[in-house]
């Protein structure tokens, strides 16, 4: 394969580029170099460039007054920084309190439940023995004691007793009585849901 010769104008300008940072490097060396040579002074005229470099260090008043206003600035917010650390930690402390108290209320949530529920099992015992007693009497002894009832107290316990024994009970009382009590009866489900 013949070998490509590179176009001319390439290797010219990498010529140029090359003269261009070997003249850079020469004008560096010499820059610095005098600025070495500057920079040596006589024994005698040392502690006067010193006080001259302190005064031109020296910061304007224009300058002085916003470095003022900055490390004021600086301070404002370090405070605000310290200030919204603080209400951090006292967020945590009382999201540490509700927790705790949640949980305190949680417990005591279930100690009602429990209490709640043996109230309701003893009631719910209560009256069942009262249907068993009535239920247990005779129909016409009964019947009398169901007719001094209101008729929704009295609807409640036919509804808890068996047909049989519901059935002695109202044909014993009298037919208002028994009417009204069957009105509370049949009316008890009416608003329930159908579906």
């Amino acid at each position: 394969m013949p070998r490509q010769k590179r176009p001319r104008s390439i290797r010219g300008s990498l010529l140029i580029v090359a003269g261009f940072l070997i003249a850079s490097a020469l004008v560096r060396i010499g820059s610095e170099a005098g600025q070495v040579l500057a920079k040596e002074t006589p024994f005698g005229q040392e502690t006067l460039s010193t006080a001259e470099s302190e005064q031109i260090c020296e910061p304007a008043p224009d300058l002085r007054a916003m470095m003022a206003v900055f490390k004021e600035r600086e301070d404002r917010i370090e405070t605000r920084e310290r200030e919204i650390i603080d209400r951090a930690r006292a967020l945590e402390i009382t999201g540490e309190e509700v927790q705790l108290r949640l949980q305190e209320l949680a417990a005591a949530e279930n100690e009602l439940r429990a209490l709640i529920s043996i109230a309701e099992t003893a009631a719910e015992d209560d009256l069942s023995r009262l249907t068993n007693v009535y239920e247990s009497m005779k129909p016409k002894e009964a019947a009398a004691l169901f007719e001094q009832m209101d008729p929704e107290f009295a609807a409640g316990f036919l509804g808890r007793m068996s047909p049989e024994a519901a059935a002695g009970v109202m044909a014993g009382l009298p037919p208002q009585v028994a009417y009204t009590v069957s009105v509370v009866l049949a009316g008890r489900n009416a608003n329930a849901p159908k579906e």
